[in-house]
């Protein structure tokens, strides 16, 4: 079973896919046809797409999964605690992940503070 888009998944995507960049701009024109397929259990925000592809052209990207667009996030004293990267596969965006590398988990919301400012 498949869910409509959580707009905090949304805004991440917009935010990481704001460059004019054609492949930018072709996989945010897919945004309102993503559907969650699944989520991380570990409450980072790690999201899982299904996508159907008649709806929407695939980005003109290459072959395989590539990293569409990624951000590093950092801690009040400039260290690096994580990223959020979105991952396109066959020109098509498939899942957006948020890493930790910290002992702390950051979340997709302390990622979306983050995008925003």
């Amino acid at each position: 079973m498949t869910l409509g888009l959580p707009s905090d998944v949304a805004d991440a995507l917009d935010v990481l896919l704001g460059t004019e960049d054609a492949i930018h701009l072709a996989l945010r024109r897919q945004i309102p046809h993503l559907r969650v397929s699944g989520r991380c259990t570990c409450g980072c925000g790690t999201t899982y797409f299904d996508l159907d592809s008649d709806a929407v052209a695939a980005a003109p990207s290459p072959a395989g999964t590539v990293v569409a667009a990624e951000a590093q996030l950092y801690d009040a004293e400039e260290h690096c605690i994580g990223e959020v990267l979105a991952f396109a596969r066959n020109g098509y965006l498939s899942w957006l992940e948020v890493c930790s590398m910290s002992d702390s988990t950051v979340t997709l919301a302390d990622a979306l503070r983050q995008l925003r400012s």
